[in-house]
């Protein structure tokens, strides 16, 4: 997919030099970001104006757990990359069983590649 075509990818992550070099990782393939969100209330009112291609959700905000944000998400088809340093792949996939889970700390090229993948996947599947 496109990154020009790809809609903006939503960053939900309290940890501020995470937020924001996560979110320059993503500007810097191409990509618009709705972001970084801290807490769970700012994502959930940027998500209800303007739904994201994909969303890149650390688990704990700062006002809580971002699971149900991400069912929310997920209900509209949202595409889900969980970035945690603090639960494992297995928490998450009990879960969200299709979303991707990468473990902080991750570098830049695994976050884009993973980012492109998901995008890829979901242009696969609408064709």
């Amino acid at each position: 997919m496109s990154q020009k075509n790809a809609g903006k990818v939503l960053v939900a992550e309290d940890e501020m030099v995470i937020a924001f070099d996560l979110c320059e990782t993503v500007e810097e393939a191409g990509f618009e970001v709705e972001g970084p969100h801290a807490g769970i209330s700012s994502a959930m009112l940027a998500f209800q104006k303007e739904k994201p291609a994909l969303a890149i959700l650390d688990i704990t905000l700062d006002d809580g757990n971002v699971f149900p944000l991400a069912r929310k998400l997920a209900e509209e088809n949202v595409p889900i990359i969980f970035h945690s340093g603090r639960h494992t792949r297995e928490e998450v996939k009990a879960h969200f069983p299709t979303a991707t889970t990468l473990l902080k700390p991750c570098p830049p090229a695994a976050m884009l590649k993973a980012v492109n993948d998901v995008l890829d996947e979901c242009e696969a599947a609408t064709e």
